[in-house]
């Protein structure tokens, strides 16, 4: 019951991001597929390279991001999205009053298959087959970091919805590259206090 609790508080809400973003969200839909998108989607989060390794080749693709400002801190979303198939790959960075000890714990079975995890200078990563999801402490704008009742903090998830173009550990790598930079960009333009170096890619994972 606790760790059901835990995961209540501080998981991305998806459904909610995307039917908001479906209302005030920033829309660009493009009709000659995948390589005609921004070189960055999303308004400069990810690579458009990365969602491209992730989602089968189209004649229409669609690419959606969205900040939002909350009494609590910001959520940021970033979604990109293959017509003809119905095949997502979507990241939701939020603001959290969590531990790295708390997200872990409330992340337990969260995904399919092997959990591999990584840190990188401050940067804790939790890979599945069909997900990822990223840690970094965040102060957003006009909280206190000692008013905090764990720690404030950025948490991000990545996934993707229906038929993908990668497998296996190159489909585990894209959706972890995808994450962090949803993340990275989340930080950026959220305005966390803190100084988080972000390197140009974290480190590759190991192969199941």
């Amino acid at each position: 019951m606790k760790i059901t609790s835990k995961k209540a508080a501080i998981r991305v809400p998806l459904i909610c991001i995307i039917l908001s973003m479906g209302v005030f969200g920033y829309l660009e839909i493009f009709t000659k597929g995948l390589d005609r998108l921004p070189a960055k989607v999303c308004d400069g989060a990810v690579n458009r390279e990365t969602a491209a390794d992730a989602l089968p080749d189209t004649r229409k693709a669609l690419e959606r991001g969205k900040m939002l400002t909350t009494w609590n801190g910001f959520t940021f979303a970033c979604y990109v999205k293959v017509s003809s198939q119905d095949s997502i790959i979507s990241g939701e960075a939020k603001t959290a009053d969590a531990s790295e000890a708390t997200w872990r714990d409330s992340v337990v079975g969260d995904g399919d298959g092997k959990e591999i995890k990584m840190s990188s200078g401050g940067i804790e990563i939790i890979s599945w087959r069909d997900q990822t999801q990223v840690y970094i402490l965040c102060v957003p704008p006009g909280k206190k970091k000692e008013k905090a009742l764990q720690s404030y903090s950025l948490i991000t998830q990545a996934r993707t919805i229906g038929e993908t173009r990668a497998k296996g550990d190159q489909l585990r790598q894209t959706i972890t590259d995808f994450a962090y930079q949803t993340a990275r960009h989340a930080y950026k333009v959220g305005e966390c206090q803190e100084r988080q170096e972000f390197p140009a890619e974290l480190p590759r994972l190991p192969s199941e």
